[in-house]
């Protein structure tokens, strides 16, 4: 009597299998979208166990938290890359090339951030902006905050809770009217952060 012999199961190590689980992952969530994703749903994807996945990941959220955060570390980054390209002594173009990229990552074509403006995931938005703002505003406040006091010889107070609503306000009104002028954005930076103190020559 003969007998099959089954192939043995090539097992993964750890760090390749969690790039597996978040590569697919990232693959639904721009297919059918954040909401409509389950594990079972990635698991099958990655041919393992529903069990093997919360191995990985206490729960889905903590898979859409990862997701988050390629976004959030990319916006972060080119935020960076603003400040160190800036002009010493010409304020506005400053303002305004943070604008532009504001815009930029706002309304970039992609299917993850389409998927979360969406009504329903209006819950997934806002944890999604309220960490990217965070993390933002914590860049902004070792390089820019900074080099802005000490040009102006001032002390900006609750620099964090001030940058917070600056940024959120400044998303959330390109969010709801995509048409304001760049000029009126620039303006509004420049009278929250009073950057026409008689010294506006002088680098943020």
């Amino acid at each position: 009597m003969s007998t099959t012999k089954t192939a043995p199961r090539l097992s993964k190590q750890p760090d390749e299998r969690h790039d597996e689980i978040v590569a697919a992952t990232r693959q639904l969530f721009a297919e059918r979208g954040v909401a409509k994703v389950s594990v079972t749903e990635i698991a099958k994807r990655v041919g393992v166990t529903r069990g093997l996945i919360y191995h990985y990941f206490p729960d889905r959220d903590a898979l859409i938290d990862l997701i988050f955060e390629d976004h959030i570390t990319e916006f972060v980054e080119a935020v960076s890359r603003w400040d160190a390209g800036r002009e010493p002594g010409n304020v506005s173009k400053a303002l305004l090339d943070c604008v532009v990229l504001f815009r930029h990552h706002l309304h970039a074509k992609d299917m993850f951030r389409e998927d979360l403006g969406h009504p329903e995931n209006a819950g997934l938005y806002n944890r999604f902006v309220d960490r990217a703002v965070r993390a933002i505003v914590e860049r902004l406040r070792v390089t820019t905050v900074e080099a802005y006091a000490k040009a102006h010889h001032i002390e900006i107070e609750h620099v964090g809770e001030v940058f917070y609503v600056l940024v959120y306000g400044l998303i959330g009104l390109v969010r709801s009217s995509p048409d304001v002028d760049d000029q009126v954005l620039v303006a509004i930076v420049r009278q929250t952060l009073h950057l026409d103190l008689g010294t506006s020559g002088t680098t943020p």
